[in-house]
């Protein structure tokens, strides 16, 4: 006898990137790569997967800072999810974009 059940419908990028950062790290650039997908719209969906993510009990979202590569300033304080222009404190440009990943919630 035939299975007539459906095919599950295909994930939406949402899905998709939480999915690819479950248990992993990655940077936005990175993200695009993997998925096919602009870097611009990677930095969008991640705020909507961080709301998701608040509301959700059993994972957690993580976020390495962003670290300039000159003096080693570390953007703890930053709340958006792009890379810093440059360094406020030795004004270089070689900043290392922050990474981003899921991780279960420990009780």
């Amino acid at each position: 006898m035939p299975d007539d059940t459906p095919p599950a419908p295909p994930l939406t990028v949402r899905q998709q990137l939480m999915q690819v950062l479950t248990g992993a790290r990655y940077s936005a650039r990175e993200l695009a790569e993997l998925m096919g997908v602009p870097e611009r719209q990677i930095e969008e969906h991640l705020v909507h997967v961080v709301r998701s993510l608040a509301k959700d009990r059993t994972r957690r979202f993580l976020l390495e800072p962003s670290v300039c590569h000159d003096c080693g300033f570390v953007f703890r304080d930053r709340t958006r999810l792009t890379t810093p222009g440059r360094c406020p404190v030795c004004h270089s440009e070689g900043v290392a974009p922050p990474r981003f990943g899921i991780d279960p919630r420990t009780p």
